[in-house]
């Protein structure tokens, strides 16, 4: 089954090649569009599209970050699958 997840990174997070670590994770387990986006408050947003068992591992992967990110908290939301991407990337 295809889902959409909507993923809110918190703690060091900005700085620290998240989203590139993001994109290399996503890019790693393939068939997951989306994007990953820093937000003025200091948290990392992605929003991913994909197999749910992908999904799942993606999220698993983006909990831990690069190792020199310290992610304190991470807000999962899942939703319906609308295939709006066409590849992951980095959003500004």
């Amino acid at each position: 089954m295809q889902i959409r997840t909507h993923i809110k990174i918190h703690g060091k997070v900005q700085g620290v090649f998240f989203r590139d670590h993001t994109i290399k994770k996503a890019n790693q387990l393939g068939d997951i569009t989306g994007y990953v986006c820093n937000n003025a408050d200091g948290t990392v947003d992605i929003v991913a599209e994909g197999p749910e068992n992908k999904i799942d591992d993606f999220i698993d992967r983006c909990s831990s970050g690069p190792s020199t990110s310290e992610v304190t908290k991470v807000d999962v939301e899942k939703y319906m699958f609308t295939g709006e991407f066409e590849d992951f990337d980095i959003r500004y």
